[in-house]
């Protein structure tokens, strides 16, 4: 804590050299939100002041002389709905980009009235969905700008481990996630991913290039698919197109820095970043209470070129590499149960194209290309048998195209298809091992590709009837070549305005995803299995508090059918094995798909957008998620947490300081208790197959804290921050394990007392 005072004071001593007045340049476009055309003689005006502009014959607009620190901006047009943007930070002598999409409104002749503007969702998107932007990302206490753990702050999301990224959403698994960025399908955003899952311990997206991002938690269109639970989707900002600018960070995850600037005098633009972890460097001179070394850094890109006024190419690419290599000693030391080695590369490239048709819509083409290559040894602490080998190549080719096409002011539609081809190869190895529930498993050798084609083609219509009701409905078709089956999933959303402040949605539909590849290549027996399923219902209602606070209420029901089951463990869910496996599943024999699940609950969420000088997030659910065993018997799920409840708020005192906090407190999860005469005679976990997850892990509760610091000097800024996770050292349990060597059943701590420091500095 006394470090803490004196980085504060230090702080406020060399702040002084930036008390001078400084200023910064807004630009940025405004355009139709359904058609991507430009919309001439918008007014975009910065709220609290006298400051504004209006945008030319391209629709592009530009403030100078903005004081530096945070705005919100408010862009207006006549017949279209408002929108305002807060978080702007200006910023001293740099050019910040800021692009607003407005949704037609119904004339005031026909009554309808629009409130609000913090708020821009669309009756194509109105349920179970939240949008953070750049700034919410990066300021959010204890996610260190990681994106995926400010999804994990939601109701919706069960909070597990917090060495995690997994994202388990209304009752689902982490296999259960799709996450899109630029219109790109990106199979993981973590690195260390774990294989066949969309987790892992750490982010990989550089949150300097996210212009926003919208979370759905269900209720999903049918222009998403192969997914059964949640949809992330990333917006990557351009770079500027007027003047090169430079950025340089150190932060939890590592050092790095971000460039950027114009292509063919404004034509377009780039944006570079490179970062590397530095915990190695720091192991070496510092006591970190753990001698476990990861090495991993990213690479990360976008270039955007107009080729004309109606036509824009964009270039994503996106790359990460991951070391681990603990040695038997390390793992004693860190209780670890397996050492090894483990190298993993992973990365995306994709091409878009977006084209505009007039007024009448617009089209988004994408052809990408994934691989991650894995290359992993890992040996059990306690016996030095070779437990796996992953030497895996998995590889993928898509096309993604989607066309939106205005039929009037009130009625559109959308269709395209998904084209995805992928080529894998598996040379793996697992070892001979005692299951679970202790049953003897031979050795295992994989040696197999997996080349194969998936078709997804999708059709939504949507139209305003009435005066305030919205409809949209359409269906969405899946072909997996491997086992040769087609799926149907028709979807429906109606959203119906009671008045300016109050709205009632409903949403249903069906989703189909594919089982893990991994799972698949186990053997030929799998193309028999039919493809997970689930039903989405859910309804809810919305109220504006006031023009910037809305609150949201939403009770859900998801039914699971065609899951995987194991007939030789009865009491077990088989896709749940992710988590007590540490994301690895094999050994499986003669699978059937007559699995089914139910997740069921209601949540809660107050959001407070910051319009004046402070902004909050409150959250609360209350679920049920369970799963019937091959015996008839409905059991809890593993990430069945029944209560969430998280609050999060922050308050800015002048320019530049911010202080914010994050407190959540979650049920805690079932578990299975070790049956403890067959662990010990084994000397290996052996869950007690009477109580399978019938006892809770205690409850778990973390408050993080947060103060940000901003300079604005002449020619640069800088931003300093102090972050401090789980601030009263509340000893989380994740799980248990059962350790080799004390030959006793211990607990998974999670992360303790974590004081964070960060720094950006641009130029």
């Amino acid at each position: 804590m006394k470090k803490i005072i004196l980085l504060l004071l230090f702080l406020r001593t060399i702040s002084v050299s930036a008390q001078e007045e400084r200023y910064g340049i807004i630009t940025g476009s405004v355009l139709d939100r359904n058609s991507k055309v430009p919309l001439i003689g918008a007014n975009v005006i910065i709220m609290g002041t006298n400051i504004g502009a209006a945008t030319d014959e391209d629709g592009i607009y530009r403030i100078e002389h903005v004081p530096v620190g945070a705005h919100s901006i408010k862009f207006s047009y006549i017949g279209y709905q408002p929108v305002i943007k807060t978080d702007i930070i200006v910023k001293s002598n740099r050019i910040i980009t800021v692009t607003a999409e407005l949704e037609s409104a119904a004339l005031e002749s026909e009554e309808v009235v629009v409130a609000g503007g913090y708020f821009t969702e669309t009756e194509e998107h109105s349920i179970s969905a939240i949008n953070f932007s750049y700034e919410e990302v990066r300021r959010a206490p204890g996610s260190a700008g990681d994106i995926s753990r400010i999804m994990m702050s939601l109701p919706s999301v069960a909070k597990v481990n917090d060495q995690s990224n997994g994202l388990i959403v209304r009752g689902g698994s982490p296999t259960e996630n799709a996450f899109y960025v630029d219109n790109i399908e990106i199979p993981n955003i973590n690195h260390f991913p774990t294989f066949g899952t969309t987790s892992g311990p750490i982010g990989l997206l550089n949150v300097d290039f996210i212009e926003d991002a919208t979370f759905y938690a269900g209720g999903f269109d049918v222009s998403y698919g192969d997914r059964l639970s949640s949809v992330l989707n990333i917006k990557f900002r351009e770079g500027n197109r007027e003047e090169y600018d430079a950025q340089l960070d150190l932060n939890w995850s590592g050092f790095g820095g971000v460039i950027e600037g114009p292509l063919n005098d404004g034509k377009g633009s780039w944006i570079f970043s490179l970062r590397r972890s530095y915990l190695d460097f720091l192991i070496k001179t510092i006591d970190m209470g753990t001698s476990v070394v990861p090495r991993y850094g990213d690479f990360q890109t976008k270039i955007v070129y107009d080729l004309n006024a109606s036509n824009k190419i964009s270039f994503i690419g996106i790359f990460g590499d991951d070391h681990n290599s603990p040695d038997k000693q390390t793992a004693i030391d860190n209780d670890m149960l397996t050492y090894g080695n483990q190298d993993v590369y992973e990365g995306t490239a994709g091409l878009t194209w977006l084209s505009i048709w007039d007024k009448n819509g617009y089209s988004l083409t994408s052809f990408s290309f994934t691989g991650a290559k894995f290359d992993e040894i890992f040996f059990e602490t306690g016996t030095d048998q070779l437990l796996r080998k992953n030497i895996a190549f998995n590889r993928f080719v898509k096309l993604r195209n989607v066309n939106h096409y205005n039929i009037n002011d009130n009625t559109s539609i959308e269709f395209g298809t998904d084209l995805k081809y992928l080529f894998d190869t598996y040379e793996n190895f697992y070892g001979e091992y005692i299951d679970a529930v202790g049953n003897a498993t031979p050795a295992m050798n994989i040696s197999r590709k997996l080349n194969t084609t998936k078709l997804g083609v999708f059709f939504k219509y949507t139209t305003k009837l009435l005066r305030n009701l919205s409809v949209n409905f359409g269906a969405r078709g899946d072909y997996f070549q491997y086992n040769q089956k087609f799926n149907l999933s028709p979807r429906f959303q109606l959203s119906y305005a009671l008045n300016d402040r109050t709205k009632l949605n409903l949403s249903t539909g069906i989703y189909y995803q594919n089982l893990p590849e991994i799972l698949l290549v186990q053997n030929e027996q799998t193309k028999s299995l039919d493809d997970p399923k689930a039903y989405h219902y859910t309804a809810g209602v919305e109220y504006l508090i006031a023009e910037d606070t809305k609150i949201t209420a939403e009770f859900y029901l998801k039914e699971y059918e065609n899951m995987p089951l194991d007939p030789s463990q009865k009491d077990l869910f088989l896709i749940d094995e992710f988590y007590y496996r540490d994301g690895n599943i094999y050994g499986h024999e003669n699978l059937k798909s007559n699995g089914v699940a139910r997740s069921r609950g209601i949540e809660i969420t107050i959001q407070k957008k910051m319009s004046s000088d402070f902004y909050g997030i409150a959250g609360f659910s209350y679920s049920l998620s369970q799963y019937r065993d091959s015996k008839g018997n409905w059991r809890n799920r593993v990430y069945d947490n029944r209560i969430i409840f998280n609050i999060e708020g922050g308050y800015k005192l002048g320019n530049d300081w911010q202080f914010s906090m994050r407190w959540i407190y979650a049920g805690g999860t079932p578990y299975t208790p070790f049956n403890i005469e067959k662990s010990a005679n084994l000397n290996r976990g052996v869950l007690d197959e009477e109580r399978i997850n019938m006892e809770r892990l205690p409850d778990y509760h973390s408050l993080n804290l947060r103060i940000d610091k901003r300079f604005f000097f002449r020619n640069s800024n800088m931003t300093l921050y102090v972050s401090v996770w789980n601030a009263y050292n509340r000893k989380n349990i994740a799980s248990y394990f059962w350790h080799q060597y004390e030959k006793k059943q211990k607990p998974v701590q999670q992360w303790g007392l974590l004081p964070i420091f960060g720094l950006e500095y641009e130029f």
